[in-house]
Protein backbone atom coordinates (compact mmCIF):
# COMPACT_ATOMS: atom_id res chain seq x y z
CA UNK A 1 0.00 0.00 0.00
CA UNK A 2 1.45 3.20 -0.61
CA UNK A 3 1.55 6.48 1.53
CA UNK A 4 -2.04 8.13 1.95
CA UNK A 5 -0.86 11.30 0.30
CA UNK A 6 -0.11 8.73 -3.10
CA UNK A 7 -3.00 7.45 -2.96
CA UNK A 8 -4.88 10.75 -2.54
CA UNK A 9 -3.00 12.35 -5.86
CA UNK A 10 -4.18 9.29 -8.03
CA UNK A 11 -7.33 9.02 -6.49
CA UNK A 12 -7.40 13.07 -7.46
CA UNK A 13 -6.56 12.05 -10.87
CA UNK A 14 -9.34 9.50 -11.39
CA UNK A 15 -6.89 6.35 -11.35
CA UNK A 16 -8.28 2.90 -10.30
CA UNK A 17 -6.86 2.80 -6.68
CA UNK A 18 -7.01 -0.93 -5.19
CA UNK A 19 -7.01 -0.02 -1.57
CA UNK A 20 -9.74 3.03 -1.81
CA UNK A 21 -12.53 1.94 -3.96
CA UNK A 22 -14.73 3.97 -1.24
CA UNK A 23 -14.02 7.46 0.52
CA UNK A 24 -15.17 5.31 3.79
CA UNK A 25 -12.43 2.82 3.53
CA UNK A 26 -10.17 2.59 6.74
CA UNK A 27 -6.89 2.61 5.52
CA UNK A 28 -5.35 2.92 8.68
CA UNK A 29 -2.51 5.18 7.77
CA UNK A 30 -1.06 8.28 8.80
CA UNK A 31 0.51 10.86 6.97
CA UNK A 32 1.82 14.47 7.65
CA UNK A 33 0.20 16.85 5.71
CA UNK A 34 1.83 20.20 6.78
CA UNK A 35 4.52 20.59 9.54
CA UNK A 36 2.97 19.55 12.37
CA UNK A 37 -0.20 18.38 10.96
CA UNK A 38 -1.65 15.07 10.44
CA UNK A 39 -4.10 13.15 9.27
CA UNK A 40 -5.42 9.59 10.13
CA UNK A 41 -7.61 7.55 7.91
CA UNK A 42 -9.78 5.81 9.22
CA UNK A 43 -13.88 4.92 8.79
CA UNK A 44 -14.04 8.59 9.74
CA UNK A 45 -11.07 10.38 9.64
CA UNK A 46 -8.98 12.02 12.90
CA UNK A 47 -6.74 14.63 12.64
CA UNK A 48 -4.43 15.57 14.57
CA UNK A 49 -2.12 19.56 15.47
CA UNK A 50 0.70 19.57 17.00
CA UNK A 51 1.66 22.81 19.29
CA UNK A 52 2.80 24.47 22.35
CA UNK A 53 4.15 20.46 23.21
CA UNK A 54 0.49 19.40 22.82
CA UNK A 55 -2.10 17.63 20.75
CA UNK A 56 -4.94 18.96 19.41
CA UNK A 57 -7.13 16.38 17.63
CA UNK A 58 -10.42 17.07 15.47
CA UNK A 59 -12.75 14.49 15.84
CA UNK A 60 -11.58 11.32 17.54
CA UNK A 61 -13.31 8.61 15.07
CA UNK A 62 -15.52 5.85 16.38
CA UNK A 63 -15.31 3.14 19.23
CA UNK A 64 -14.42 0.49 16.47
CA UNK A 65 -11.41 2.32 15.28
CA UNK A 66 -10.28 3.69 18.25
CA UNK A 67 -7.48 1.62 19.33
CA UNK A 68 -6.00 1.49 15.79
CA UNK A 69 -6.24 5.20 15.58
CA UNK A 70 -4.96 5.77 18.78
CA UNK A 71 -1.70 3.76 17.77
CA UNK A 72 -1.42 5.84 14.41
CA UNK A 73 -1.83 9.33 16.25
CA UNK A 74 1.50 7.90 18.65
CA UNK A 75 3.26 6.14 15.67
CA UNK A 76 3.54 9.92 14.72
CA UNK A 77 3.71 11.84 17.93
CA UNK A 78 4.00 10.70 21.85
CA UNK A 79 2.95 14.05 23.22
CA UNK A 80 0.05 14.89 25.49
CA UNK A 81 -3.34 15.44 24.05
CA UNK A 82 -5.08 18.43 25.21
CA UNK A 83 -7.93 19.20 23.37
CA UNK A 84 -10.67 17.54 21.32
CA UNK A 85 -12.47 19.01 18.51
CA UNK A 86 -15.63 17.69 17.32
CA UNK A 87 -16.39 18.79 13.85
CA UNK A 88 -20.04 17.41 14.62
CA UNK A 89 -22.06 15.00 16.84
CA UNK A 90 -22.50 11.78 14.54
CA UNK A 91 -21.03 8.89 16.22
CA UNK A 92 -18.24 7.70 13.72
CA UNK A 93 -16.40 11.32 14.37
CA UNK A 94 -17.06 11.54 18.52
CA UNK A 95 -16.97 8.28 20.08
CA UNK A 96 -13.15 7.18 19.52
CA UNK A 97 -12.09 9.22 22.76
CA UNK A 98 -11.53 5.97 25.16
CA UNK A 99 -7.55 5.17 24.59
CA UNK A 100 -6.21 8.51 25.16
CA UNK A 101 -8.95 9.22 28.55
CA UNK A 102 -7.00 5.97 29.78
CA UNK A 103 -3.98 7.28 28.71
CA UNK A 104 -4.01 10.81 29.89
CA UNK A 105 -5.22 9.35 33.51
CA UNK A 106 -2.24 6.26 33.41
CA UNK A 107 0.04 9.37 32.45
CA UNK A 108 -1.60 11.92 35.27
CA UNK A 109 -2.57 13.96 32.89
CA UNK A 110 -5.28 17.01 32.59
CA UNK A 111 -8.48 15.49 31.53
CA UNK A 112 -9.16 16.37 27.80
CA UNK A 113 -10.94 19.16 26.73
CA UNK A 114 -13.93 18.73 24.29
CA UNK A 115 -14.87 21.92 22.17
CA UNK A 116 -18.48 21.60 20.14
CA UNK A 117 -21.00 23.65 18.30
CA UNK A 118 -23.65 24.09 21.05
CA UNK A 119 -26.22 21.94 19.72
CA UNK A 120 -24.23 18.64 20.21
CA UNK A 121 -25.53 17.85 23.59
CA UNK A 122 -29.49 17.87 22.34
CA UNK A 123 -27.83 15.70 19.37
CA UNK A 124 -26.62 13.55 21.87
CA UNK A 125 -30.01 13.98 23.99
CA UNK A 126 -31.68 12.87 20.72
CA UNK A 127 -29.62 9.66 20.50
CA UNK A 128 -29.95 8.40 23.75
CA UNK A 129 -33.84 8.70 23.12
CA UNK A 130 -34.13 7.13 20.03
CA UNK A 131 -30.94 4.18 20.45
CA UNK A 132 -33.28 1.65 19.28
CA UNK A 133 -34.14 3.63 15.96
CA UNK A 134 -30.98 4.28 15.21
CA UNK A 135 -29.64 0.55 15.82
CA UNK A 136 -31.96 -0.55 12.84
CA UNK A 137 -31.46 1.96 10.84
CA UNK A 138 -27.62 1.18 10.92
CA UNK A 139 -27.80 -2.05 10.97
CA UNK A 140 -29.84 -1.48 7.66
CA UNK A 141 -27.40 1.01 6.45
CA UNK A 142 -24.36 -0.75 6.92
CA UNK A 143 -25.15 -4.26 7.22
CA UNK A 144 -23.25 -4.65 11.19
CA UNK A 145 -25.29 -5.06 14.26
CA UNK A 146 -23.95 -2.83 16.18
CA UNK A 147 -25.66 -1.61 20.01
CA UNK A 148 -26.22 2.19 19.49
CA UNK A 149 -24.74 3.79 21.94
CA UNK A 150 -26.36 6.18 24.73
CA UNK A 151 -23.83 7.88 26.47
CA UNK A 152 -21.87 10.38 25.52
CA UNK A 153 -18.76 12.36 26.05
CA UNK A 154 -19.39 15.80 27.72
CA UNK A 155 -18.09 19.26 25.82
CA UNK A 156 -16.34 21.67 28.04
CA UNK A 157 -16.45 24.29 25.92
CA UNK A 158 -19.81 25.05 23.78
CA UNK A 159 -19.27 27.25 20.31
CA UNK A 160 -22.20 28.97 18.52
CA UNK A 161 -20.83 30.53 15.56
CA UNK A 162 -17.01 31.26 15.62
CA UNK A 163 -14.25 30.51 18.05
CA UNK A 164 -10.12 30.73 18.34
CA UNK A 165 -9.08 28.00 19.86
CA UNK A 166 -5.40 29.01 21.33
CA UNK A 167 -2.82 26.41 20.54
CA UNK A 168 0.27 28.01 22.37
CA UNK A 169 1.44 30.64 24.05
CA UNK A 170 3.17 32.58 20.81
CA UNK A 171 -0.77 33.72 19.51
CA UNK A 172 -1.02 30.90 17.28
CA UNK A 173 -5.17 29.71 16.83
CA UNK A 174 -7.52 27.07 15.02
CA UNK A 175 -10.18 28.80 13.93
CA UNK A 176 -13.50 27.25 14.04
CA UNK A 177 -16.29 28.02 12.47
CA UNK A 178 -20.54 27.13 12.31
CA UNK A 179 -21.87 26.32 9.21
CA UNK A 180 -25.28 24.22 8.94
CA UNK A 181 -24.67 21.50 6.29
CA UNK A 182 -24.81 17.47 6.88
CA UNK A 183 -26.17 18.52 10.60
CA UNK A 184 -27.42 21.45 12.49
CA UNK A 185 -24.08 21.23 14.76
CA UNK A 186 -21.13 21.59 12.80
CA UNK A 187 -17.79 23.33 12.65
CA UNK A 188 -15.09 23.77 10.63
CA UNK A 189 -11.92 24.46 11.14
CA UNK A 190 -8.91 26.25 9.60
CA UNK A 191 -5.23 26.51 10.73
CA UNK A 192 -4.05 30.38 9.27
CA UNK A 193 -0.28 29.50 9.67
CA UNK A 194 -0.18 26.46 7.99
CA UNK A 195 -3.30 26.87 5.48
CA UNK A 196 -4.72 23.92 7.11
CA UNK A 197 -8.78 23.32 6.33
CA UNK A 198 -10.39 20.52 8.37
CA UNK A 199 -14.01 20.00 6.58
CA UNK A 200 -15.39 17.37 8.71
CA UNK A 201 -18.61 16.24 6.55
CA UNK A 202 -18.68 19.30 5.05
CA UNK A 203 -16.49 17.38 2.50
CA UNK A 204 -16.36 13.62 2.44
CA UNK A 205 -14.93 12.46 -1.64
CA UNK A 206 -18.60 11.53 -2.60
CA UNK A 207 -21.72 13.44 -3.26
CA UNK A 208 -22.58 15.50 -0.33
CA UNK A 209 -24.93 13.33 2.23
CA UNK A 210 -27.50 16.45 2.18
CA UNK A 211 -30.38 13.78 1.23
CA UNK A 212 -30.13 10.91 3.37
CA UNK A 213 -33.87 9.28 3.53
CA UNK A 214 -33.19 7.59 6.87
CA UNK A 215 -31.75 11.11 8.93
CA UNK A 216 -33.01 14.02 9.77
CA UNK A 217 -33.38 17.40 7.99
CA UNK A 218 -30.06 18.40 6.00
CA UNK A 219 -29.13 22.25 4.48
CA UNK A 220 -27.96 22.28 1.70
CA UNK A 221 -28.21 25.65 0.95
CA UNK A 222 -25.90 26.77 3.99
CA UNK A 223 -23.90 23.62 3.16
CA UNK A 224 -22.79 25.34 -0.13
CA UNK A 225 -22.58 28.63 1.51
CA UNK A 226 -19.95 27.24 3.93
CA UNK A 227 -17.81 25.65 1.05
CA UNK A 228 -17.73 29.09 -0.49
CA UNK A 229 -16.78 30.41 2.83
CA UNK A 230 -13.66 27.85 2.78
CA UNK A 231 -12.41 28.34 -0.46
CA UNK A 232 -12.44 31.72 0.34
CA UNK A 233 -9.57 31.43 3.12
CA UNK A 234 -7.40 29.67 -0.19
CA UNK A 235 -6.52 26.75 2.40
CA UNK A 236 -3.36 24.97 0.67
CA UNK A 237 -4.59 21.50 2.04
CA UNK A 238 -8.29 20.30 2.57
CA UNK A 239 -8.91 17.55 5.43
CA UNK A 240 -11.95 15.72 4.93
CA UNK A 241 -13.92 14.04 7.61
CA UNK A 242 -13.98 10.72 5.36
CA UNK A 243 -11.64 9.94 2.37
CA UNK A 244 -8.13 11.58 1.70
CA UNK A 245 -6.59 14.78 2.05
CA UNK A 246 -6.37 17.04 -0.77
CA UNK A 247 -2.76 19.03 -1.47
CA UNK A 248 -2.74 22.29 -3.60
CA UNK A 249 -4.75 25.38 -3.52
CA UNK A 250 -5.76 25.08 -7.42
CA UNK A 251 -7.21 21.56 -6.35
CA UNK A 252 -8.79 22.96 -3.21
CA UNK A 253 -10.38 25.42 -4.31
CA UNK A 254 -11.96 23.53 -7.39
CA UNK A 255 -13.28 20.73 -5.13
CA UNK A 256 -14.97 22.95 -3.09
CA UNK A 257 -16.80 25.55 -5.03
CA UNK A 258 -17.63 22.93 -7.57
CA UNK A 259 -19.51 20.82 -4.72
CA UNK A 260 -21.00 23.93 -3.87
CA UNK A 261 -22.03 24.92 -7.09
CA UNK A 262 -23.43 21.39 -7.66
CA UNK A 263 -25.95 21.94 -4.29
CA UNK A 264 -26.38 25.17 -5.45
CA UNK A 265 -27.99 24.16 -8.75
CA UNK A 266 -30.59 21.82 -7.11
CA UNK A 267 -31.37 24.11 -4.75
CA UNK A 268 -32.02 26.71 -7.60
CA UNK A 269 -33.88 24.15 -9.56
CA UNK A 270 -36.09 22.90 -6.83
CA UNK A 271 -37.15 26.38 -6.04
CA UNK A 272 -37.92 27.23 -9.52
CA UNK A 273 -40.13 24.42 -10.02
CA UNK A 274 -41.94 25.08 -6.94
CA UNK A 275 -42.69 28.48 -7.15
CA UNK A 276 -44.26 27.29 -10.43
CA UNK A 277 -46.45 25.16 -9.12
CA UNK A 278 -44.72 22.05 -9.52
CA UNK A 279 -45.72 18.40 -7.26
CA UNK A 280 -42.34 16.37 -6.43
CA UNK A 281 -43.08 14.06 -9.06
CA UNK A 282 -42.12 17.04 -11.74
CA UNK A 283 -39.98 18.06 -9.94
CA UNK A 284 -37.85 14.78 -8.79
CA UNK A 285 -37.64 13.99 -12.39
CA UNK A 286 -36.85 17.10 -14.15
CA UNK A 287 -33.39 18.70 -11.95
CA UNK A 288 -30.42 17.42 -13.70
CA UNK A 289 -27.15 18.46 -12.66
CA UNK A 290 -24.15 19.46 -15.33
CA UNK A 291 -22.91 16.17 -16.01
CA UNK A 292 -19.23 17.26 -16.16
CA UNK A 293 -19.75 17.89 -12.03
CA UNK A 294 -21.15 14.41 -11.81
CA UNK A 295 -17.68 12.63 -13.57
CA UNK A 296 -15.85 14.62 -10.98
CA UNK A 297 -14.06 11.68 -8.79
CA UNK A 298 -15.09 13.73 -5.18
CA UNK A 299 -18.67 14.40 -6.62
CA UNK A 300 -19.46 10.30 -7.45
CA UNK A 301 -23.07 9.49 -5.71
CA UNK A 302 -21.76 6.62 -3.73
CA UNK A 303 -22.67 7.42 -0.86
CA UNK A 304 -25.41 10.07 -1.30
CA UNK A 305 -27.77 10.56 -4.70
CA UNK A 306 -29.17 14.19 -6.34
CA UNK A 307 -32.86 13.16 -6.19
CA UNK A 308 -32.37 12.64 -2.23
CA UNK A 309 -31.08 15.93 -1.98
CA UNK A 310 -34.15 17.51 -4.14
CA UNK A 311 -36.28 15.53 -1.59
CA UNK A 312 -34.41 17.38 0.93
CA UNK A 313 -35.00 20.71 -0.27
CA UNK A 314 -39.21 19.94 -0.93
CA UNK A 315 -39.51 19.29 2.87
CA UNK A 316 -36.47 22.03 4.07
CA UNK A 317 -38.97 24.67 1.61
CA UNK A 318 -42.39 22.79 1.16
CA UNK A 319 -43.16 20.24 4.04
CA UNK A 320 -43.52 16.53 3.64
CA UNK A 321 -46.62 16.60 1.54
CA UNK A 322 -45.82 15.43 -2.22
CA UNK A 323 -49.07 16.99 -3.56
CA UNK A 324 -50.67 13.99 -4.32
CA UNK A 325 -54.10 13.87 -2.81
CA UNK A 326 -54.04 10.70 -2.26
CA UNK A 327 -50.97 10.11 -0.02
CA UNK A 328 -52.32 13.30 2.61
CA UNK A 329 -55.01 10.65 4.19
CA UNK A 330 -54.62 7.19 2.56
CA UNK A 331 -56.11 4.42 3.49
CA UNK A 332 -53.82 1.58 5.11
CA UNK A 333 -51.45 -0.55 2.89
CA UNK A 334 -53.81 -3.67 3.81
CA UNK A 335 -56.99 -2.19 3.03
CA UNK A 336 -56.00 -0.83 -0.13
CA UNK A 337 -54.20 -4.30 -1.60
CA UNK A 338 -57.66 -5.94 -0.30
CA UNK A 339 -59.86 -3.67 -2.64
CA UNK A 340 -57.68 -4.15 -5.15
Amino acid sequence: MGSLLDIADRAWNGEPVREYTHPFDPLFLIDEVADGVATVSGFANVAVVRAGGALTLIDVGSWLTAVPGHALVRRWSDAPVRTAVFTHGHVDHVMGMGPFVDEAKDRGAAPIQIVAHENVPARFDRYARTAGWNGCINQRQFSMRVRWPTTYPKPDVLVRDRHALALDDEGRVLSLSHDRGETDDHLWAFLPDRRVLFTGDLFIWAFPNAGNPQKVQRYPDDWARALRKMAALDPEVLLPGHGVPIVGAARVRQALTETATALESIVSQVLALMNEGADLDTVLHTVKLPVALMERPYLRPVYDDPSFVVRTVWRLYGGWWDQDPATLLPAPKDALAAEV
